[in-house]
């Protein structure tokens, strides 16, 4: 498949670049690389000393990359989960000394509206869902083998569906007579146990949803990479993160709230402790930011995105 042939709308785009306060010569970091939006933004307001590093996993995502890095050589792209930014980051000796770090979570729209990649039960295609086709289980392997209560648990913890047993439940006594291979032979048999369809939601969606999250380990990665981001970050750096869902968005506002508070979050509320002990180590940059109704009839795929930034103090 074409790099170029699934067209993606970049969220947030100005407002995260902005939120960066991009210095010319500053040295940042893009976790989510996806299909370059934010990172060609970000080189346009940089100097010629200016460097700028992406992540990503996917390797049409790499492609894209490449071709950008070819084309300007103050971007370097890696392909690595930027879960592993700080192991990245510690072999070229930036570990402390990056700027900016952009984290635009979630699925993009070209892994969506490819078929063959698996994510969407809209249209049918292998069941697949990596974001890296070529690491770790596909969804059907996972499927395949997985447990009834694990299925369920996967389903309710992550895709917040309260008939998560039930389809769990539907998905063993399936897979029985024969496996599951497509996307819509697994979206038909969850629709089937669905009792009670939402208004305006497909009945297979969050079940879908929970399955992408733990293919590729989404929130294990985002909370392994705020840390990884935190210790990256100079003193003044900005850490901006675009959620597209609950779970993810409580974890950044917890990871977040916890770093301004410091010490002070692990102590009784009670106790008399000066606030100068506390020794938070990052300042809320503003309140969360939403899409406006501008770029939400361009693209609704950005009305669930809330952007959060903050900047480290020490």
């Amino acid at each position: 498949m074409n790099a170029a042939t699934f067209h993606h709308v970049t969220v947030l785009l100005h407002e995260a670049v902005h939120a960066l306060a991009v210095r010319p010569e500053g040295c940042y970091l893009d976790g989510t690389f996806g299909r370059g939006g934010h990172s060609r933004e970000i080189l346009r307001q940089l100097g010629p000393e200016g460097r700028l590093l992406g992540f990503d996993k996917d390797p049409l995502a790499i492609a894209t990359g490449q071709a950008l890095s070819a084309e300007d050589p103050r971007f370097q792209i890696v392909q690595r989960s930027f879960a592993e930014l700080g192991e990245e980051l510690a072999a070229r000796t930036l570990n402390g000394h990056v700027d900016g770090i952009l984290l635009d979570l979630g699925v993009s729209s070209p892994q969506l509206d490819d078929p063959e990649r698996g994510f969407s039960f809209m249209n049918d295609g292998p069941l697949d869902m990596r974001m890296n086709p070529d690491a770790g289980l596909s969804a059907a392997e996972w499927i395949a083998t997985a447990s009834e209560e694990e299925i369920a648990r996967v389903f309710y913890e992550y895709g917040e569906e309260r008939f998560s047993r039930r389809m769990a439940r539907a998905i063993v006594q399936r897979r029985a007579e024969r496996p599951f291979t497509r996307t819509a032979d697994l979206a038909e048999v969850i629709t089937v146990a669905n009792p009670a369809w939402e208004k305006g939601k497909n009945p297979a969606t969050r079940a879908f949803q929970g399955l992408r999250i733990h293919i590729n380990n989404e929130l294990g990665d985002l909370e392994r990479g705020l840390e990884a981001a935190l210790e990256a970050l100079a003193i003044g750096g900005r850490l901006v993160v675009i959620s597209f869902h609950s779970l993810e968005d409580r974890i950044v506002k917890q990871f977040m709230r916890r770093q301004v508070k410091g010490e002070a979050d692990n102590l009784p509320r009670d106790l008399p402790v000066q606030v100068a002990r506390f020794e938070p180590r990052l300042k809320l940059i503003g309140k969360p930011q939403y899409a406006g109704s501008e770029e939400l009839k361009a693209n609704p795929r950005a009305r669930s995105a809330v952007m959060r930034v903050a900047e480290k103090l020490r």
